[in-house]
């Protein structure tokens, strides 16, 4: 008796949302991959056709037919003997939009599994787009039953409100599960969605493949590094991460079950990740909004400088302009060390004196100030003549400005509006000061797999060493305005991240006088984030798609420690009455 097997193509590919013919074009080459490799099915991840997160684009009629009609040609193809497609798309039935899986074999739709469980958390947002599918059984392919759990549909335990969608798959006799996904990156992500799936094998006694979208979409990255696991929990097969890969895997029947033993890519952690999705991030946003190329301002100092390099490994040297902006402030150091930046990068460069500018500026103000002490207003007039400069080029070359505020002067307001914070994309809008240290220490001794810049020390060491300064005023540091970056940082990732009190971090060791004035400049800088270019997600909350404030907003935590909750207040009568009025 022949040995029982079946070959499963996994299909980790960078659609583009919105383009249908090209994630087409990309699913008809991944088909022609998987034949020529001999594989039974193909697997592309959710909403594939359509690019994830479509957002409120999968909402427009015509955007839902443009997706049915290229599901229905891909469709029609498969009438070749070929392998079977499994392919996530937006589907509309009875009336009613979901995100859904559709497999595709033998010249017609043989199946579509719709996603049961809808995210609507953090940076998703399916509640208010698609209608829930019910729990469904396995499809078949090739004599084997497929469970189809989408995504969120493994995430979450059955409760009132989920449905337990792999034990369903495992009660009607599912033999292997494949999950297509669209799982965002952030930092140590993939250890989650590890014991996660451990969670649903253990549970379901069934082996599962987790297939993971690869490619930047504004904010989000998706970072691949899809995996297998074999019932028994070893490790079946892992993909690489930030990088498109086709694997055809051979799953043989045993007795105790299905198994694989495919390839196993080393995986990037911790700031090589980080560094990574900036480098993807940054690329994709540039590519596949049409941009010829960017700048950025130069400024000799390292935010800039990370920057800079992030650029040029995501898009080439030819394709990114430095300028420096000097003004009667701007350090010779810096000057020097802007221009051995660039030397070392390969990238065009040019220095722009800004004194007329300022100066102009100044000069048409002095009516309108006249009688008042000069303060910030003139230092904020620097930063503003930059970005006026360097939109301007931007507008006239075509290029995009590349802004280069760091996470903790997003969150304490430390930046310019219509200054250093003009631009169309920021790649460390979500990597704090500390880390910005990190990341250009580690670039001068590693770069990632793909990146286009060269190797070895990009950076140099005196910009890395020096102290930070906007050079604004003479002799002035950041450490002038701000706490140190180290004791900032810890105390912006306990706000912001992990939204704790002022008391419990007080308590925790920090400064009272400290944590208060931090968290008075993190809320009152909300009005800038609103007006900020999106950035590279790499955190757990970033700024816009996570962490969504009011601007107008009173509210304040004065470090108090918290009132126990007066449960005598609460009666079993006004529970019911709220429990009735939320059904």
């Amino acid at each position: 008796m022949s040995e029982q097997q079946i070959k499963i193509t996994l299909a980790q590919l960078n659609p583009t949302v919105g383009d249908v013919t090209g994630n087409a074009a990309k699913a008809r080459a991944a088909r022609e991959k998987a034949k020529a490799d001999g594989a039974d099915l193909v697997v592309l991840s959710e909403l594939f056709i359509a690019g994830y997160p479509p957002e409120d684009l999968v909402l427009k009629p015509a955007f839902q037919s443009a997706c049915r009609a290229a599901i229905e040609e891909l469709a029609r193809e498969t009438s070749d003997g070929g392998p079977a497609v499994l392919i996530g798309t937006p589907w509309v039935e009875d009336g009613k939009l979901y995100n859904a899986c559709a497999l595709l074999d033998g010249g017609r739709i043989a199946a579509l599994r719709f996603k049961a469980n809808l995210p609507n958390y953090g940076v998703f947002d399916e509640k208010r787009l698609f209608a829930r599918g019910p729990a469904s059984g396995p499809v078949t392919v090739r004599g084997v039953r497929i469970g189809v759990p989408i995504c969120e549909d493994i995430w979450l335990e059955e409760s009132e409100e989920y449905e337990n969608v792999v034990e369903c798959l495992a009660e009607t006799g599912a033999e292997i599960l494949i999950v297509p996904n669209g799982s965002p990156y952030a930092r140590d992500k993939a250890d989650l969605r590890l014991s996660i799936v451990v969670a649903r094998v253990t549970e379901s006694g069934l082996p599962l493949v987790y297939l993971n979208e690869v490619g930047g979409q504004d904010e989000l990255i998706f970072d691949g590094a899809s995996f297998a696991l074999n019932a028994d929990l070893s490790v079946a097969a892992q993909l690489p991460a930030f990088e498109e890969n086709i694997t055809t895997l051979v799953w043989r029947k045993t007795p105790d079950g299905w198994r694989c033993n495919g390839p196993i890519a080393p995986q990037l952690e911790g700031d090589k990740a980080d560094y990574a999705a900036c480098v993807l991030g940054l690329r994709d946003y540039v590519r596949k909004t049409g941009f010829p190329g960017v700048l950025l301002g130069v400024s000799g100092g390292i935010d800039s400088a990370l920057c800079a390099a992030i650029a040029v490994d995501a898009l080439g040297a030819d394709k990114v302009r430095g300028v420096m902006l000097p003004f009667r402030y701007t350090a010779q150091v810096s000057l020097d060390d802007a221009a051995k930046l660039a030397a070392a990068l390969g990238i065009r460069y040019e220095i722009l004196p800004i004194a007329d500018a300022v100066n102009g500026f100044e000069k048409i103000l002095a009516p309108v100030f006249a009688g008042m002490e000069r303060d910030i207003t003139e230092e904020n007039l620097q930063a503003r003549a930059r970005g006026t400069l360097l939109m301007a080029i931007s507008n006239k070359t075509g290029a995009m400005v590349v802004t280069t505020g760091n996470k903790s002067e997003m969150s304490v307001g430390y930046a310019t509006l219509y200054g250093d914070m003009n631009g169309g994309f920021n790649p460390i809008k979500d990597i704090y000061k500390t880390e910005v240290f990190r990341l250009s220490s580690l670039r001068n001794e590693w770069k990632p797999d793909g990146a286009l810049g060269p190797s070895g020390e990009v950076i140099p060491v005196n910009i890395i060493i020096r102290p930070p300064t906007a050079e604004l005023r003479e002799n002035q540091t950041d450490q002038d305005s701000l706490p140190p970056y180290e004791v900032l940082d810890a105390i912006l990732e306990r706000l912001v991240e992990r939204e704790e009190p002022l008391a419990t971090i007080i308590e925790a060791g920090f400064d009272r006088d400290v944590v208060t004035r931090v968290d008075r400049l993190l809320n009152v800088a909300e009005y800038k984030r609103r007006q900020a270019a999106p950035g590279v997600k790499v955190t757990r909350k970033n700024f816009g798609r996570d962490r969504r404030y009011p601007i107008t907003n009173r509210f304040r935590d004065f470090g108090k420690a918290l009132p126990e909750p007066d449960e005598t207040l609460v009666t079993r009568t006004s529970r019911a009455s709220a429990e009735a009025f939320e059904g």
